[in-house]
């Protein structure tokens, strides 16, 4: 399992969406700075709290032209279901195979119960990683005030 890097091109993944279809990536932020969250799960009150907090972004994020996706192991009606109670406004995916996503992003993973670590990708509009926030627990993930001030520092460079 490698962890990506700076720079790396984000493998391509593709799961299924709630409330149907698919979610491919790094095509869904493609043109944008995007936003990956590998959360553990919606019992995991850590990632709720980040999930809600991006959703409150929402605003900021896009005057910045950020993109965000989420994905787990959850199954579809656990997942909509955190959709729906969190007022998630972007795409999530659910349902994920962990060792398959672990072997493509170098997430941790924990074995019971079987599921992802935290972990937070930032892509630029080109699919490349600008950062990547791996955890190996509960704690130790990306927060949206992060987020949008390294885009803002990225465009001011530009």
């Amino acid at each position: 399992m490698t962890r990506l890097d700076n720079g790396d091109t984000f493998p391509s993944l593709t799961l299924d969406a709630v409330g149907g279809g698919t979610l491919s990536l790094p095509d869904a932020l493609s043109g944008s700075y995007g936003v990956v969250l590998i959360y553990r799960g919606s019992w995991c009150p850590y990632c709720n709290a980040q999930l809600a907090a991006f959703s409150r972004a929402t605003d900021t994020f896009d005057e910045l032209g950020i993109k965000v996706v989420a994905l787990s192991v959850d199954d579809e009606a656990t997942s909509a279901a955190l959709v729906a109670k969190r007022h998630v406004g972007f795409p999530v995916g659910h349902s994920a195979n962990a060792d398959k996503i672990a072997a493509a992003t170098g997430s941790y993973v924990n074995d019971d119960p079987h599921h992802l670590q935290s972990t937070g990708f930032v892509l630029a509009p080109d699919g490349s990683v600008v950062i990547a926030v791996y955890s190996s627990g509960a704690i130790g993930r990306l927060v949206p005030e992060d987020v949008a001030g390294l885009v803002r520092h990225i465009k001011s460079q530009q």
